[in-house]
C-alpha cells in the first residue's frame, strides 16, 4: 500500500508498539541486524514520504545501517513483546538473538521482485506491518544544537549521540 493509505496511529506503533529497525550489510557478506527502536517517525521530506529513526554508533545494527541502501521498520502485536525485548537488550555481535527471539526473517525480494532491492531487504514473517525504505540521508546528532540543555544531559550521559536515518519510504506492507 501507499503510505498515505496507513491507518494505524504511528505514535502508538513507535512508541508503544515499538518498531524493529533492520539492515543487511549489501556489500560484504550478506549479513544482517535488527534492534528494537522506539524513537522515530514518518512524513514529508523533500516531496518524498520518509520514515527515520537513529542508531548510536555503539550498537551492532549501526555497522549495518552504515553500509544498507535499504531498511525496514517493522511493527508487531503486542504477543511478540518477549521477542522485542529479546532484540532490543541483546546484541547480534556476540549472540545469536535473532533465533533466541523465535521471530522468522525473510528476505523481502520474496515480496518484492525488482532487481534493485534483491536480497536488500529483511524482515520478519510475524510483523504486521513492514515498511521498507531506501535510505537517503543521514545525519549525526549534535549537542551544540539542543536548546534546553537537560535533553542532552537526560539523554546522552555518555556523549553517545544518535545518526539519524532518512529513508524514502518505498512500500507499506500490511499482514
Amino acid at each position: 500500500m501507499r503510505p498515505k493509505e496507513l491507518t494505524d496511529n504511528i505514535f502508538e506503533l513507535i512508541d508503544d508498539e515499538w518498531m524493529l529497525i533492520t539492515a543487511k550489510k549489501d556489500k560484504t557478506d550478506g549479513k544482517y541486524n535488527t534492534m528494537t527502536a522506539s524513537w522515530g517517525g514518518v512524513g514529508i521530506m523533500w516531496g518524498k514520504p520518509v520514515a527515520w529513526c537513529v542508531i548510536r554508533p555503539v550498537r551492532y545494527t549501526y555497522e549495518f545501517m552504515e553500509e544498507a541502501d535499504y531498511f525496514t521498520l517493522s511493527f508487531f502485536s503486542r504477543d511478540y513483546r518477549k521477542a522485542l525485548n529479546i532484540l532490543g537488550t541483546k546484541s547480534g555481535r556476540n549472540t545469536k538473538k535473532i533465533e533466541e527471539s523465535g521471530l522468522t526473517a525473510f528476505d523481502f525480494s520474496e515480496v518484492d521482485k525488482t532487481e534493485e532491492v534483491k536480497n536488500k531487504i529483511i524482515s520478519f514473517k510475524e510483523a504486521n506491518i513492514i515498511i521498507t525504505c531506501k535510505k537517503v540521508y543521514y545525519q549525526d546528532i549534535n549537542p551544540s544544537n539542543f536548546k534546553d540543555g537537560n535533553m542532552d544531559k537526560s539523554n546522552y550521559p555518555n556523549k553517545d549521540y544518535h545518526r539519524m536515518y532518512f529513508g524514502e519510504i518505498t512500500g507499506c506492507h500490511i499482514k
